[in-house]
């Protein structure tokens, strides 16, 4: 499929072939949950933790005695049941991640570069390569129209990532960090064509 590429002052440079067998499906939910999902829990710190009754800080005497107080009988203040008492099951430190096989991490990552294209949110440059003034590509990005992008080049530029590191809303990535997530929640998908190169050659 033919795209047009650009360059950052939004002129016209020509156009480039992108493979249909990753920028033109159709795009599935059911896999893009699957794989944000598995990305999002392996993200996920798992540090929670509760005093179980063995854990909270009270006397081990017994609180009153067993007969004859006409209540019911009970032996620890720490029992789950008394206020300040430990908690019953409660959650404990353990890892949330789960395993996805390659194969659908792939396919979600071409499916997510798809459903970019076929919104019309996928932008083609010719390159990302600028002097690091967060000013003059901050005109740039607001003259392109550009409010939440990603911008995936092979390896990022360094004087981009300097100039973009203070402008709200846009981020850059390499191409091996490239992930369904991320791609995802960006309005804007800005792609290089060293970017696009590396992608395919990832993903063939």
């Amino acid at each position: 499929m033919k795209f047009d590429v650009i360059n950052l002052d939004a002129g016209s440079v020509g156009t480039l072939d992108l493979d249909e067998a990753i920028f033109g499906l159709e795009p599935r939910a059911d896999i893009l949950h699957r794989v944000v999902r598995w990305q999002r829990n392996n993200a996920q710190a798992g540090t929670h933790k509760v005093k179980t009754r063995s854990e909270v800080s009270y006397s081990t005497k017994k609180i009153y005695r067993q007969k004859g107080t006409g209540g019911a009988r009970h032996g620890s203040r720490k029992a789950p049941i008394f206020r300040k008492g430990g908690i019953y099951k409660g959650p404990t430190p353990r890892s949330h991640g789960h395993d996805l096989p390659k194969k659908v991490r792939k396919l979600g990552l071409m499916l997510a570069l798809s459903a970019k294209a076929k919104a019309g949110e996928l932008v083609i440059i010719d390159s990302a390569a600028v002097e690091g003034k967060t000013a003059a590509l901050a005109k740039q990005v607001k003259n392109l129209g550009w409010k939440r992008a990603l911008l995936i080049d092979s390896t990022v530029n360094e004087g981009f990532a300097k100039a973009a590191a203070n402008i709200e809303g846009l981020d850059a990535l390499p191409a091996i960090g490239a992930n369904v997530y991320d791609i995802l929640k960006r309005d804007t998908l800005v792609l290089t064509k060293a970017g696009v190169e590396a992608l395919e050659a990832r993903l063939k």
